[in-house]
């Protein structure tokens, strides 16, 4: 005989149940359940996906971004692009390539290409018969010498990275109509053969949409490009027939009324680029935004969607350009960071690391081949402190990145949770593997994955958002003595839930996924 509960009783039980059933906060938002053993390839990225920037000036010396430690200093106008605050600027004597921590730890990231140009690129004078000439002829504003070149070269074997470059387009560059002229170029790229090297890749000019800046002659239009372009094509097919033709190599997206808008630019040019370039800087620093305040950013919205997502804007427009004229050809960023002009000032701090790690996984989720991000070693922005290269948080993302994403690119689905991320690749080096990226941006919720096997976990956070150092698991990363790289050992994780915590980054390695997609 069954015994029915009193009301009062159906009552107290139904409290009861719902106590038990209802979520903790810790687990208020539901885990992501994935399954990284059925995510769907969905494109593959170049082997040197992560590649960085030397600054030609940081290879001759001369001015460049001032550190904002070393705001206030005394400026010299030397060499300073026409029309910018000589304040903004510090000179760096030339950088030690031959360094043995800086080759050290640039070959810890290798393969990848090393993107030697910039601004100043455009009017660097090549001497390749005095190595202690100083002092540019007419028409330019440096010297790069002929050991300095080899030095680049050394060390780019040294630490296997291909080369990539732009040339001298300046006024000393041209005849008397104003048209460029490849004797310049010629001379760095016989200079290059005979030392053994070979440049992968090359862009004509850094930034021809600010062509003036960059040394351009008065009046440089899209018109004068095309006409340039189609000179230099001429000349790399002859002299290195073997190095991939760049382009347009551009910073903005440019109104349909700018005489040098990127539209017009690959108008002009015609189908000529083996790959489209470009370069995305998300804001101006500081330095240069006190002429324009609007285009700076605040370090409170350095973890926010629009932040984030702005990368996601630009590469759409490029690509919708390359669709119209270069069907088929590939994208790379050639130069990029949180924002330009040597960066914001938590571009060396953990807060930056989120936005590094974010761009690489939308950017491969997009097909883009290559991102380059500016500099290897200058200013604040470097993935390593100028003086003496000491990594910054934004160099052991990049160590973990280079450890674990392979190139072939995964579906990870949406995590439908605001201020999470997620990106999936195949696992590098391990058949069958996968490796998983989450990024939790949200400064106060913790989120949660589900995994139905065992994993390791490799977790990045810090004791504040703008400091200098990072933990993995709860370690500091540093180097040790005899500047020996840390092991990079994740923690072996067999629950099926992950908690992540606020504001912190983890991959997770599925060595045993066995995905047929990464095999």
């Amino acid at each position: 005989m069954s015994v029915r509960p009193h009301p009062v009783q159906r009552v107290l039980l139904g409290v009861a149940l719902a106590i038990l059933c209802w979520p903790s906060p810790a687990s208020a938002d539901p885990s992501i359940a994935l399954t990284p053993a059925t995510m769907a390839r969905i494109g593959s990225i170049d082997a040197r996906f992560q590649s960085y920037n030397v600054e030609m000036v940081e290879v001759t010396g001369g001015h460049f971004w001032r550190p904002y430690a070393d705001q206030g200093k005394p400026s010299k106008a030397d060499g300073v692009p026409a029309g910018r605050d000589p304040a903004m600027y510090a000179y760096r004597r030339p950088i030690d390539l031959a360094n043995p921590r800086l080759r050290k730890l640039a070959a810890a990231l290798g393969p990848a290409y090393l993107r030697v140009s910039g601004t100043w690129a455009n009017t660097t004078y090549f001497n390749d018969t005095d190595d202690s000439a100083r002092s540019p002829p007419p028409g330019f504003n440096g010297v790069l010498t002929h050991s300095q070149w080899k030095g680049v070269i050394d060390f780019a074997r040294a630490v296997d990275a291909r080369l990539v470059t732009s040339f001298a387009t300046g006024a000393g560059t041209r005849n008397g109509s104003s048209v460029w002229t490849p004797v310049q170029a010629e001379k760095l790229i016989a200079a290059t053969q005979a030392l053994g090297g070979n440049i992968a890749a090359a862009e004509f000019m850094n930034e021809p949409d600010l062509a003036a800046m960059g040394g351009a002659p008065a009046g440089y239009d899209a018109a004068s490009f095309g006409r340039d372009i189609a000179v230099f094509a001429r000349f790399l097919n002859h002299a290195s027939a073997q190095t991939m033709l760049l382009g347009p190599g551009t910073v903005s997206t440019g109104g349909s009324g700018d005489a040098v808008g990127s539209e017009k630019l690959l108008a002009a040019a015609g189908p000529v680029f083996d790959a489209i370039s470009f370069h995305y800087y998300g804001a101006l620093s500081p330095r240069c935004s006190k002429t324009m305040p609007s285009a700076a950013v605040r370090d409170s919205k350095a973890l926010s969607q629009d932040w984030l997502s702005g990368i996601d804007r630009m590469a759409s427009f490029y690509a919708n350009l390359r669709d119209r004229f270069a069907p088929g050809k590939p994208l790379w960023i050639t130069e990029t960071a949180d924002a330009a002009c040597g960066g914001n000032p938590w571009s060396s701090t953990f807060l930056d690391s989120f936005r590094y790690l974010d761009t690489l996984g939308r950017m491969a989720k997009r097909q883009v081949k290559v991102v380059m991000h500016n500099t290897l070693a200058a200013s604040d922005y470097g993935l390593l402190e100028e003086k003496d290269f000491t990594p910054r948080p934004n160099y052991w993302t990049a160590l973990l990145w280079r450890k674990l994403m392979g190139t072939a690119v995964l579906d990870a689905g949406s995590a439908a949770v605001p201020g999470l991320y997620l990106y999936a690749h195949c696992l590098r080096g391990k058949p069958g593997g996968v490796a998983l990226l989450a990024i939790n941006t949200d400064r106060a919720a913790s989120r949660s994955l589900a995994l139905s096997g065992p994993a390791r976990r490799y977790t990045l956070t810090a004791a504040n958002l703008t400091s200098a150092r990072v933990r993995l698991n709860g370690r500091e990363m540093k180097l040790a003595a005899d500047d020996q790289l840390p092991v990079l050992e994740g923690e072996v994780v067999t629950a099926s839930r992950i908690e992540l915590a606020p504001t912190s980054i983890t991959f997770l390695s599925i060595v045993d996924a066995a995905n047929p997609a990464c095999r």
